[in-house]
């Protein structure tokens, strides 16, 4: 199954993590980390391939910055 899935990296202001939040399907629940500038943060998603294509504009749209798509070897449930 994880051929089917890909890991989403990206920036975001704080100010924009509401909006970001509710554009990606996470398989939970997207994990947030702080940034050294403490207005911005960093957001990981795993998500279905099929879905990156139309999520990305979104994303970039709602503020998200430095988006980074990579492949996955495994997903364990």
């Amino acid at each position: 199954e994880a051929e089917s899935m890909v890991g989403l990296k990206m920036n975001v202001e704080k100010k924009n993590l509401e909006k970001i939040e509710k554009i990606i399907p996470a398989l939970k629940n997207p994990t947030i980390s702080p940034l050294s500038d403490p207005n911005w943060v960093a957001v990981e998603v795993v998500l279905k391939e099929t879905e990156v294509k139309k999520i990305i504009p979104l994303l970039k749209k709602a503020g998200a910055q430095g988006i980074i798509e990579y492949p996955l070897n495994k997903v364990v449930y």
